[in-house]
């Protein structure tokens, strides 16, 4: 034992006195390291055997206008970001998002700047990602400053983006896991203007099913619904249509999560 240790200690050109059972061993200190070997157990990393990378993995160049021959000027239809969305509410191709947690206006500034910071901080060969949203196509119009008054509608002066609760605005997949791409998600979501949060598939479905077990699950008989659909105290007269049909679980572009 005293030659094998005098021998890695001699290697590790380390020099002094060193004492083994209470007798002095040689020119060695007390540096002694006893290593020991122990069994360690390692989660299963996931298998991306079945993920296939499209040929063009980062997000696409949107434009700035949209290609219309005669671009018609609308009223602004605030229905366009009130209530839950419509449509693209989970995931078709990726495996992480970022959702919206309210409704809003996207601009081009916003779109270019998702663009940008996913696709420089994303790895190509590993991972890929993709709209989930439209290019901007609704006018907002706009008059020159220092004029009157009057003269009709203004002149269109760009085009955004509507999004409503519930709406994933960007996917990201590939052979990931959520901690690799959770950083750039969550600085892209910060800068929206609207609350959005960062979210996988196991999440979003998760989001749902909270939502659906506190309807089922409610113990309070007063409810929102219940309470408009009795018109009790004539409450339908102050009520709006909109309060009616979501249940009071929205009020404008702004969702209550903790309704029901």
């Amino acid at each position: 034992m005293a030659a094998t240790l005098y021998t890695a200690w001699a290697v590790g050109g380390l020099t002094g006195v060193c004492r083994v059972n209470g007798h002095q061993q040689g020119p060695l200190h007390c540096h002694l390291k006893v290593l020991v070997a122990g069994l360690q157990t390692y989660e299963i990393p996931p298998d991306y055997s079945d993920v296939v990378l499209p040929a063009k993995p980062k997000l696409k160049f949107v434009n700035k206008v949209p290609n219309l021959k005669k671009p018609k000027r609308e009223p602004k239809k605030l229905r366009d970001i009130q209530g839950p969305t419509r449509g693209a509410d989970s995931f078709t191709q990726g495996q992480y998002g970022i959702v919206a947690l309210g409704g809003g206006y996207l601009h081009w500034g916003h779109i270019e700047m998702m663009r940008l910071t996913i696709n420089r901080k994303m790895d190509a060969r590993t991972m890929f990602a993709r709209w989930c949203i439209s290019g901007p196509y609704k006018p907002i119009t706009r008059k020159g400053l220092g004029q009157r008054m009057g003269g009709g509608k203004g002149a269109i002066d760009h085009y955004v983006t509507p999004v409503r609760y519930g709406r994933l605005i960007v996917e990201v997949g590939g052979k990931v896991e959520l901690e690799e791409v959770k950083h750039i998600l969550t600085e892209v979501a910060k800068k929206l203007p609207f609350p959005a949060q960062v979210v996988s598939r196991e999440s979003l479905a998760a989001l749902k099913k909270k939502h659906a077990d506190m309807e089922q699950n409610n113990q309070n008989p007063w409810t929102f619904k219940q309470i408009v659909q009795g018109n009790m105290l004539g409450i339908r007269r102050v009520v709006s249509p909109f309060d009616v049909h979501h249940c009071g679980r929205f009020s404008g572009k702004f969702h209550f999560p903790g309704r029901v």
